[in-house]
């Protein structure tokens, strides 16, 4: 069966937060005083899709939702947490609970987005830290990080190691096939695209950092 497509009606079922997402990617266009127009044209979508998104009707792919942050000014953990820098609600710093700086956050408190073709993104900082997003991230067979499979490029650089399942990382001409253990670091700016080809869900470490 062909996986859906990304940018599609989210499912009821499916463990996605859909209004929830949407009203923090509306609070955050607000407050940097950006008309829906205005963000849908940098995204080059409609601005019906993007009100789509923003009410929770719609879940963008993994691209799709870099590029909405990125147009936002914004870290993608903005999408997940109002506990974020650069958010008119967030506090100044985040305080950490004890005098030693420690932070911890249980397995279960960890927050999750589901996105285009079934990717769920779980974020592993217990804090928002600036410059750095850690996710792990889970593909079904068939799913693709992009809307239609295109290649795309933004700020940055990625690193990603595979736990298990097996993953195809497309960066610019050259196709790369990781399986568990294997790791791959490059330029977020070189047009790339990440693939499950396989049979079971695959499963990654990935860190964006910000360039």
């Amino acid at each position: 069966m062909a996986p859906p497509p990304p940018d599609t009606p989210a499912a009821p079922a499916a463990p996605f937060d859909g209004q929830e997402f949407g009203a923090r990617i509306r609070a955050l266009r607000m407050e940097r005083g950006l008309s829906l127009r205005k963000v849908a044209g940098l995204l080059g979508i409609s601005p019906s899709a993007l009100s789509q998104i923003e009410r929770g009707k719609m879940r963008p792919s993994v691209t799709r939702l870099y590029a909405i942050m990125s147009a936002l000014d914004a870290p993608v953990t903005a999408a997940f947490s109002d506990d974020h820098p650069g958010s008119a609600s967030a506090p100044a710093a985040a305080a950490p609970p004890g005098d030693d700086g420690v932070v911890v956050a249980r397995s279960g408190e960890a927050a999750t987005l589901t996105l285009g073709h079934g990717v769920r993104y779980r974020r592993l900082t217990p804090v928002a830290t600036p410059g750095v997003n850690l996710f792990e991230s889970t593909y079904p067979p068939g799913a693709c990080s992009s809307q239609n499979a295109e290649f795309v490029a933004h700020n940055g650089r990625e690193i990603g190691n595979v736990v298990s399942g097996a993953l195809t990382v497309d960066v610019g001409f050259d196709s790369y096939e990781l399986g568990p253990g294997d790791s791959i670091a490059f330029s977020s700016g070189t047009p790339h695209r990440i693939t499950n080809n396989g049979t079971v869900p695959a499963v990654a470490i990935w860190m964006n950092l910000a360039g």
